[in-house]
């Protein structure tokens, strides 16, 4: 299964704490954000502003910080001490975005309901203990998204045996400038003929705070499934269905968004038990064969 999961080892981190540079945002401080937020509607992927956000990032390399320790509910398993736990607003795609993506892929069983399309954006600042992407932490990390891109993810959600679009990554909360012009057009194109999961460390709870920057909830309502939270080494767990921990939750988003409070998917069916893969020998055996 492939799933935005936390961060990595402690000696990948050494290694990509000493080469970090310009545009590298594995954890944003109290500071930096927020200095750029005020012109944040303003700014595109790659500009000077979200340059200026991608360097101020950069200056906090190696550091793990809770920015809210004064919120009392963020979700289940936050704050989690090996990861960057943010404020309301703290991080805002529109600056941080560089426009980058790490990976698209077509016809894809493992990430969300049915035959699935699935886009990888690149950069995240949560930076999980153990992410299994933590390559493309790095907001320029992978290749340039274009029209071009785009239009070929619109055109392979077309055959009726794909279900929908999956958003991973990195971080598609922060990828706005990249996701919300794209589901416009799937919305536009496909109705609710093609259903649409997001993968984030956000907890529901965080996303739902006074002060969170308007773009997020913009691209939580073209969203019907949302895997929320951080992965939490501790409470791994391969058992569980389509998410990595035990903290994590399958949402649905429309029922959530009307009760006010989050709904789990309907269709959640985790493993009770782990069922190892035995050989054809031992099969044949099994059955009495010679």
């Amino acid at each position: 299964m492939t799933v935005p999961e936390g961060c990595a080892s402690d000696g990948f981190r050494a290694a990509g704490e000493a080469s970090a540079g310009f545009g590298t945002a594995w954890s944003v401080s109290a500071e930096s954000v927020s200095a750029d937020s005020e012109s944040a509607d303003s700014a595109q992927p790659g500009s000077v502003l979200a340059g200026t956000a991608l360097e101020n990032a950069a200056k906090h390399v190696g550091k793990w910080h809770d920015f809210a320790p004064s919120d009392a509910n963020r979700g289940p398993g936050i704050p989690y001490k090996y990861s960057n736990n943010p404020y309301a607003g703290q991080w805002d795609g529109r600056t941080l975005s560089s426009g980058i993506i790490a990976d698209y892929k077509r016809m894809v069983m493992t990430d969300g309901e049915g035959i699935r399309n699935s886009l990888y954006v690149s950069g995240c600042p949560f930076r999980c203990e153990k992410c299994w992407n933590s390559s493309i932490w790095d907001f320029r990390a992978g290749k340039p998204y274009t029209k071009e891109l785009e239009d070929s993810i619109i055109a392979d959600l077309e055959p009726d045996y794909i279900q929908g679009l999956s958003l991973m990554g990195g971080e598609p909360m922060l990828n706005t400038p990249v996701l919300l012009p794209l589901l416009e057009r799937v919305r536009e194109t496909y109705g609710n003929a093609k259903d649409v999961w997001s993968w984030t460390g956000y907890t529901w709870e965080e996303l739902m705070r006074d002060g969170e920057t308007g773009d997020k909830a913009r691209l939580l309502s073209y969203v019907d499934v949302l895997v929320d939270g951080r992965y939490i080494e501790e409470k791994k767990d391969s058992l569980l269905q389509f998410r990595g921990s035990s903290n994590q939750r399958i949402i649905d988003v429309k029922k959530s968004l009307l009760a006010g409070r989050v709904e789990i998917w309907e269709k959640l069916k985790d493993q009770k038990r782990f069922i190892p893969e035995i050989s054809g020998k031992e099969r044949a055996a099994g059955e009495g064969a010679n």
